[in-house]
Parts: C-alpha cells; structure tokens; sequence
C-alpha cells in the first residue's frame, strides 16, 4: 500500500484545498493529513486564523479524502511522521516549490499544482470586516494592547475613553487615536471594547458597553463579585455578544500545550498544583497600593494563579483558605488554599514579599515545571523519577503576549462564537468568587 501525506492549515477551507487534497489522494493508496494545531500557527505569527483546530479537521474530514487525520504540533514533526507512518510520499503545493526538497532523504516529495486565484489569505481579506477597537483607559497597560493589537488581522484601534479629559487627550494625541470623555458618544463608534480602567469600574463600563450592543475584552481581574460576574455573562448570551476576560495566560501557546499534556495523562493523575507570583514595587501612589481602588496582591495577581488551578482541577473545590500579611488596609501578601476532593491546590503572592514565580503541576507519574515567570512562558519541562525520560518543551511568546487573547477576542467575534474553551464563563465566573470570598474576608487568618 503507497502512503501519501500532506500538511496545511485549511483554514476557512476552499476549493483550492478540496483540489490539493484530492490530487495528493491520486498519488497512492492512503492519505494522511496533517492539520496545524492553534498553537503551531500562532508559534509560527499566523494570527489571523478564522477557524479553530478543530473546525478545520472536521472541515477536512468532510471532504472525504483524507484516510487519515493527524495533527502537527511541531517544527521537525514532519520528518518524525514520515518515519512513523512509513510514508511513500509527501505532497505539497506548488507555492511551497523546493521548501521541502530535504524531505528527499526520507520519501518522494512531489509538489503539486495549486488552484490560481484563491487562498485563505485572499478570502479572510475579502470577508473580513475591520473590528474597530476602542480601549477604556489609559494606564500603563493601554499602551501594550495598542501594539500588540497590530499583529492581529482585522483588528484596529481607534479611540481611547478617559473621564480626565488631559490624560484621554495625551494618549489619543500620542497614538493617533480619537479621545472620548464621553463614554455614550465613545461607544457609538467601535464594535468592541477593551476595559482596562481601575478595578473597580470594570462591571460597570463592560455592563454598560454590552447594553449597547458592543463585544467586550475585560482585564482582569474580570470584577470582583460573583454575581457581577454571572450578570454580564447573561447580558452577553442574551444579546449574542462576546465578552472575554484578558486572562493572557490562558492564551498562550506554552500554556496550552501543558493543559493537553496533563489532560492526556501524561503526568497521571494530578494531586497538587503550586502557582506563584510576586513584584516588588515602590509603595507610593500606585493603585496596586489603594484599598478604595480594590488594590492587593489576590485582585491584581490571583486571577493567573486562579486559572491555572481551575483549569487543571476544575471548579469544583470544597473549602478555601486565606493566609494575608496586611499593609495599610491592603494584603501586600497572600497565600491561598483549595482543597479538592482527591487533590489540593496552593498559590502564593506578593507585591511587598518576593518569592520564586514558579508552577508545578504534581501527579501519580511525575510532574510539569514551569520556572519563573510561569505566567510568561517559553519553555517547561515534564519530569520523571527515571530521569531520562524527562522531556523540554519550548515555544514562542510573542511580545507582551497579549496578541493571543486579541486574537481569541477577533475569532470569536468573526466566527460567532459566545464561548472560549481557553477559559469558559463558568470557569471565570469561579476565579471571581474566590477572589470576592478574599475581600470579604471568609476563611481568612491574617500574619502579624
């Protein structure tokens, strides 16, 4: 039997795929397709992919030539699978003409003829519409979403709302942006919002933004009540709009490949996830430092820790617990417990103490540690008890990183999708009811 094998990406998939794939079906006996993960395209700076992995799978299962689906995940995996699969021939378009000549050593590589006059590229532009942005708030992260939107396709930035109309003036002056100090007549002229105002208002700007009928992307934290939290949920649902808490880790290619690994049993069974995070900064005017801001260590840190150990042990705990050193009315550090079922989980943070930002993920077969600063990550390593078995996994992280909850925020929007499997609404609806249960100070035992 001759194996044939090819690659792509397929998104928003059209004739000129459906033709590839059935020429490189012509040439043997069984095909296999290999489909990018999310994570290799982005890795790659394809950030303007309209379809999840799996939209394009199904999308390429239903043509009907493929014997066989597989998923690339990987620089190099193409040799590996060659040899996995005891490939005869590896077939790719003619646009990609003496990139994989290499692959001679391994099978034929065969490049075939593509269809003329269509691509991905071609028809993202032609259906695509621009999704006017404008962010709420000009603090110090306004700048970094303004630059890291420029990676996304068919996102623009253009205004910028500030009640202090000098601060709104001098941003929107400096980015070439429209300043609002209105934020009805703000609204009336973007699709979406960026909320990255105080803490404080953020249920009423995102609130207030989804009753207009806009898409909001909120930092984090998200808010800070629970039932603040269900609301603009249900605001969302009911008027078919998108709403995403910025929760960038939750995004990013490193973290997604681990949460597949531990999924896929890798480590066995996880029984302790340890989250750390911690910055020194100047206790002077910074909000970080403003009860009547909800500053602290659990509102402006926790939200990353909290969806690491939601993610991996779900939402279902059964007891939480508090440990804070308080300054001036605000936790400068908190050590914070979950107690599960069969598993327990433990985060530590602090904007007066410093500790090591590290993440490891225990199981019944070995473990995952992300090094400092975890939340940022490039690499981790899957160790074992036989040592030679441990396995590095690297991966890029682009910039700040926020291009990747951008990108989720655009495709979600495109593609009509309400919900995202990177962090669903239940999921950040349970962070934000650990952190209120913090401000409300249940379960808590404060240092001297």
């Amino acid at each position: 039997m001759k194996k044939v094998i090819t690659y792509g990406t397929y998104d928003l998939l059209h004739e000129g795929h459906i033709n590839l794939l059935r020429r490189a079906k012509a040439l043997g006996d069984y095909l296999i397709v290999g489909v990018t993960s999310d994570s290799f395209d982005k890795e790659r700076g394809k950030l303007n992919v309209r379809n999840n992995v799996l939209e394009r799978i199904e999308a390429v299962k239903k043509t009907g030539f493929a014997d066989e689906i597989i998923i690339e995940d990987y620089i190099g995996q193409k040799i590996d699978d060659i040899q996995k699969y005891n490939v005869d021939i590896f077939a790719i378009g003619s646009d990609w003409e003496g990139k994989f000549d290499y692959l001679n050593e391994y099978c034929k590589v065969v490049y075939l003829p593509r269809t003329e006059g269509i691509s991905s590229t071609q028809l993202r532009a032609e259906s695509q519409t621009i999704l006017k942005i404008g962010i709420v708030g000009s603090g110090r992260i306004a700048p970094r979403f303004l630059n890291e939107s420029q990676y996304v396709s068919g996102v623009h930035v253009v205004s910028v709302y500030n009640p202090n109309v000098e601060e709104a003036t001098l941003f929107a002056t400096k980015h070439k942006l429209q300043a609002y100090t209105d934020y009805n007549a703000f609204l009336k002229n973007v699709d979406a919002v960026y909320v990255a105002s105080p803490h404080i208002s953020h249920y009423d700007y995102s609130k207030q933004a989804l009753l207009a009928g806009k898409h909001v992307l909120c930092e984090i934290p998200f808010v800070l009540k629970k039932q603040e939290a269900s609301d603009l949920y249900e605001i969302a649902k009911q008027k078919n709009l998108v709403i995403l808490e910025a929760n960038k880790t939750a995004f990013c290619p490193a973290w997604n490949h681990l949460l597949v690994l531990v999924k896929s049993g890798m480590i066995g069974d996880v029984v302790d996830v340890k989250a750390s995070l911690s910055k020194l900064m100047p206790e002077t005017n910074l909000r970080e430092f403003n009860v009547s801001e909800a500053g602290g260590s659990v509102t402006e840190l926790a939200p990353l820790c909290l969806m690491a150990i939601i993610k991996l042990l779900g939402k279902n705990y059964v007891d939480v617990k508090f440990y804070s050193k308080i300054k001036n009315k605000v936790d400068i550090f908190t050590s914070g417990h979950l107690i599960y079922d069969s598993a327990v989980a433990s985060f530590t943070l602090g904007l007066g103490v410093k500790t090591e930002g590290n993440l490891v993920v225990s199981g019944t077969k070995g473990y995952i540690l992300v090094p400092s600063p975890w939340w940022l990550t490039n690499f981790f390593e899957v160790r074992y008890e036989d040592q030679n078995k441990n396995k590095k996994y690297f991966y890029s992280y682009d910039g700040d990183g926020l291009r990747y909850e951008i990108q989720e925020f655009a495709s979600m929007i495109f593609n009509k999708r309400i919900s995202s499997f990177h962090l669903y609404r239940n999921e950040s609806i349970a962070i934000t009811e650990i952190i209120e249960k913090f401000l409300n100070k249940e379960h808590t035992t404060l240092l001297k």
